[in-house]
């Protein structure tokens, strides 16, 4: 997909060490913590604290590494809140500091992958999600080429043996989460890792029970917060109407389309991806038209003179619309469209009754429903 909006990932991973601030006055109910840490082949030097706030880390203290590798921080937090101790941007480890005394040892070459934790089962819980969500990230690029390599091979077969594996991936990070409804951790790693698009239902779910679980807590909030936009196009929902300019300068609307089953088709004549896959879209919508099949194009270029000529060049015979605003359409803004070629299919009712549908997927869905 195109144009993908930055989406916060694990921490531990890609937050960047760009922000400075001094240190807050604790309140008076905040609980105060201690780090007590030896790295082995550690130089003598600095290690530094920061605290995770939105998408950046910030600076919150320094300590400096004994001549044994020891090391200890001191302060309060006045609820569970997700730190990185570091001796350098690449080379760190996420906390969860709650109170209390934390112990860590690790080999200062590698202090993520090395590192034993004490006294701190949700940093335990953190560095476990940092590891799957790390083997995953390996194993799905590995089957991306995989699938990729099949697909222009034409075999079906083993292209649809690496999609199943990849969605077992995604999965296991989405059942590791669910198995703690009653920590930070895995409401941060839902806020950060699921996709509210695609992933909507199970999101709200999590959300769901972080609510009542946590309610006060920080990563609660950013969760609800992210879900919040996407509600109205969620599936089981009425998708929200749309009404814009038709390439011969008149208007058309989606809710006139209802009774059919409608595909709306976001995409845009400079999205490469889109027109690679017009192709299987025009043939699908051949097959099925007759058959209570409709699509509604909605474009997300700037240029009509590049969009009519994309429509004739890919004989796009089905209704097309477009105010030519690029990523500030009306349209896209609505329905919260961060990527194309991006589909979302209603019933004949005008439901949404699933989104991200494309190829052997969209086909498939298509002859459950019409054939």
């Amino acid at each position: 997909m195109i144009r993908l909006k930055n989406y916060l990932v694990l921490a531990s991973a890609v937050v960047a060490l760009n922000a400075c601030k001094n240190d807050e006055s604790a309140t008076d109910s905040a609980d105060a913590f201690t780090i007590k840490g030896k790295l082995e082949n550690a130089k003598e030097g600095e290690i530094y604290l920061h605290e995770l706030e939105g998408q950046q880390m910030v600076a919150r203290d320094t300590a400096a590494i004994g001549p044994e590798g020891t090391f200890e921080f001191e302060g309060k937090v006045d609820e569970p809140t997700l730190y990185r101790i570091s001796t350098n941007q690449q080379n760190g480890l996420m906390l969860v500091l709650d109170g209390g005394e934390i112990n860590v040892q690790a080999d200062a070459t590698d202090i993520n992958r090395t590192a034993k934790i004490e006294g701190s089962e949700e940093s335990v819980l953190f560095q476990q999600l940092n590891k799957l969500v790390n083997e995953n990230t390996q194993k799905q690029m590995e089957l991306e080429q995989r699938f990729n390599k099949a697909t222009e091979e034409g075999n079906t077969e083993a292209a649809e043996a690496a999609r199943a594996e990849y969605m077992t991936l995604q999965q296991s990070v989405k059942d590791f989460l669910a198995k703690h409804p009653e920590s930070v951790v895995s409401a941060f790693g839902t806020a950060t890792l699921i996709d509210p698009v695609n992933d909507f239902a199970f999101a709200d779910s999590m959300a769901t029970l972080f609510t009542k679980n946590l309610p006060e807590s920080q990563y609660t909030k950013m969760l609800t917060e992210r879900l919040q936009p996407y509600k109205a196009t969620a599936i089981g929902t009425v998708a929200p109407d749309i009404s814009l300019p038709t390439p011969d300068g008149g208007e058309k609307s989606l809710s006139s389309l209802r009774g059919k089953y409608v595909l709306i088709d976001f995409w845009a004549s400079w999205c490469a991806p889109c027109r690679k896959e017009n192709p299987n879209v025009v043939r699908m919508y051949n097959e099925y038209k007759g058959k209570g099949f409709e699509i509604f194009g909605v474009s997300l270029d700037q240029s009509e003179e590049k969009w009519l000529k994309a429509i004739a060049d890919d004989k796009l015979t089905w209704p097309q619309v477009s105010d030519l605003k690029g990523w500030e359409s009306a349209a896209a803004q609505k329905y919260n469209i961060t990527a194309i070629p991006q589909t979302i299919l209603l019933d004949k009712e005008g439901k949404i009754i699933a989104k991200g549908l494309r190829g052997a997927d969209l086909e498939q869905k298509l002859a459950t429903l019409l054939n």
